[in-house]
């Protein structure tokens, strides 16, 4: 009787832990399904964050810049307004050296360099047009307060005086890139009429008339070398950083009124001009020349 009554004891407790542990399961699924979903939606999310992250972090730095620069504005007016805050000059000097340095660095593959000297820095500038070397100045500056130069080989006709009061005191770098610029095209414009006298003198029936700065050319050629056609051709390099013209005019040597081809021969060779050194329109008409004669033969 006694054992009957135990094991209806023992069936009645594993009923209640059994009901127990189903209750438990029960209240257990939900968090589960709640886990669950926040995993799937944290998988989802992830790449959203990482997208989001550095557009936060772009977005913070340029925030930081922005404070920065207001701070830079805001010491840059206190020191302005402030006559406690003074730069010495000879500070202000070291630093056009070191500038001046850099400078130097920065242009020496370009055909510009130097070196120090006791008063300041004397600058070389070599000139090239086509890859051909061709004449070297230069400009001897003084490193005072304000800059000043102390002797100089550029020629006479070059708007040194010009370029240096509208540059020298306020940004050395685009002084020398516009003297740079301005001999460059001199020497590119000499060379053009240098080769045309020595190269292509059998083209010209009368001497090659210039100016001293080469922007301005005059002369007569022709186009066969019987003579019984010539053209005289004005040339004009209104811009002094320029190696080809600006203004061109081509006109037939006779007085009478020309025919189709002699005008379509003109108006060609203001072509030529406008859009090709001067030795390279020669050579054309030399290659022109060689094949007509080619021809005939």
């Amino acid at each position: 009787m006694e054992q009957a009554k135990t094991a209806q004891d023992g069936e009645t407790k594993r009923g209640v832990l059994a009901h127990l542990e189903g209750l438990e399961a029960q209240m257990n699924r939900p968090c589960k399904r709640y886990e669950e979903l926040q995993r799937a939606q944290a998988e989802e999310s992830a790449p959203r964050t990482r997208i989001h992250k550095p557009q936060h972090l772009r977005g913070k730095l340029r925030v930081e810049l922005k404070q920065q620069q207001v701070r830079g504005k805001v010491f840059s007016a206190n020191v302005a307004s402030d006559p406690t805050v003074e730069i010495g000059e000879q500070e202000v000097l070291e630093r056009k050296q070191e500038s001046m340095k850099a400078i130097l660095q920065a242009y020496h593959f370009t055909g510009l360099s130097g070196k120090l000297t006791s008063r300041g820095v004397c600058i070389c500038i070599s000139t090239a047009f086509e890859g051909n070397l061709l004449d070297s100045y230069f400009v001897d500056l003084v490193i005072q307060k304000p800059l000043w130069i102390h002797h100089h080989s550029i020629p006479v006709f070059i708007p040194l005086e010009k370029i240096a009061a509208k540059y020298l005191q306020t940004d050395i770098q685009h002084f020398l890139f516009s003297l740079c610029e301005c001999l460059n095209a001199y020497s590119g414009r000499k060379y053009q009429a240098d080769r045309l006298q020595s190269d292509f003198a059998t083209f010209l029936t009368g001497p090659l008339q210039r100016n001293s700065l080469c922007n301005l050319l005059s002369f007569t050629y022709k186009v066969d070398l019987t003579g019984q056609s010539s053209f005289c051709a004005r040339l004009l390099y209104e811009d002094l950083t320029a190696t080809l013209p600006t203004d061109i005019t081509v006109t037939y040597q006779e007085s009478e009124a020309l025919s189709a081809l002699w005008e379509e021969q003109r108006v060609s060779h203001e072509g030529l001009f406008r859009t090709k050194p001067l030795h390279h329109v020669f050579a054309s008409f030399a290659r022109e020349e060689a094949l007509g004669l080619s021809l005939a033969s």
